[in-house]
Formats: C-alpha cells, sequence, structure tokens
C-alpha cells in the first residue's frame, strides 16, 4: 500500500471521524503540534542516557498519540487520555523537584544536549498547549488535554533541569 493516498493534494484532509477539512484548520493545527512534540521527544530520547528518563518520555509520547487522536476527531464521545496521566505528571515533578535546589530565578534554558533539547521540547509543549486552548474557545474538546499539556510542560522543564543537575552542570541565572 502506497504512502500517498493524494487525498490531501487539494489542501484537505480527513479527522478520524471522516469530515474533511482544511488543513489550516485550527483542529488540524492542534494535531500538527502534539504530533511535533511527539517527535522532538522522539530526539530527546535519541540523545538521552537516563533509563527512567526515557520511560518517563515514552509514557509521554504514548499520552501524546491519545490526544492526537481525541483531536482528530470532532465527536468527542470517546476520550483516550487517562484523565489519571494527569496527577502521575505531578508525582513524578514532586519527586524530581525534592532532588533539586531551589528556583529563585529565571534560568536560560540550556546546559546539556538532552537538557536543551528538554527545554525545546517544553517550549513546544508549550506552543501545543497555546493552539488546544485556542482550539478549545472555537470547539468543544476534552478538558484533561489543556491540563495535560501544561503539566507535561512543567515536567519536561523539571526534567532539563534535573539532567543537568546530574550533570554537575550549572544553571545560568537570567540578570535582568
Amino acid at each position: 500500500m502506497a504512502i500517498y493516498t493524494r487525498f490531501g493534494d487539494s489542501g484537505t484532509t480527513a479527522l478520524l471521524d471522516g469530515r474533511s477539512v482544511s488543513k489550516d484548520d485550527l483542529r488540524i493545527e492542534a494535531c500538527g503540534s502534539v504530533d511535533e512534540l511527539n517527535s522532538v521527544l522522539g530526539v530527546v530520547i535519541s540523545f538521552n542516557e537516563s533509563e527512567e528518563l526515557r520511560t518517563s518520555l515514552i509514557a509521554i509520547q504514548h499520552d501524546l498519540f491519545a490526544i492526537g487522536a481525541e483531536l482528530a476527531s470532532k465527536r468527542q464521545k470517546i476520550k483516550r487520555l487517562n484523565p489519571n496521566r494527569v496527577r502521575e505528571l505531578e508525582t513524578e515533578i514532586d519527586m524530581l523537584e525534592k532532588q533539586l535546589p531551589a528556583l529563585n530565578h529565571f534560568i536560560l534554558p540550556g546546559g546539556s544536549k538532552t537538557a536543551s533539547l528538554l527545554h525545546h521540547a517544553r517550549t513546544v509543549c508549550r506552543r501545543a498547549e497555546r493552539v488546544v486552548v485556542a482550539l478549545s474557545k472555537k470547539e468543544k474538546i476534552n478538558t484533561d488535554i489543556t491540563t495535560y499539556l501544561n503539566r507535561a510542560g512543567d515536567l519536561l522543564f523539571i526534567h532539563a533541569r534535573a539532567v543537568n543537575y546530574s550533570k554537575k552542570i550549572k544553571e545560568i541565572i537570567w540578570i535582568e
């Protein structure tokens, strides 16, 4: 079977429920942003050396597929994102944060390759969150998705800090 269908050549694409929409539809933008985040996490995983971080990021990737599937349909009968995942992310954030020095200032993104990529993933996550919020103002979506993306961005930030801390790479404080 060929990867191409020619269906999208006219600038439209199909949602999971079979409806056709323009490729610049906000719902498609939301799906694309979530897909981009998933892809960036794949890059982070490829540079990562920690099995613990790898496991965490792969779990997020699975969640992002569930979110993408929910966003790819205007029919909201099936919620694919496990609502318990937000609490699980919060537990992971709390655990990691206890191991890090307190943060009383803004820091510049960077450090090790893995931490820098995690900061990049965080910014892509924040953009995906903004697009999903914009979509939620026009159409009904599962509100757990925006909460999840918000928490995932927080976790990616904490992971970046934890990676740098474990490698003894000092955070650079933003000076106004």
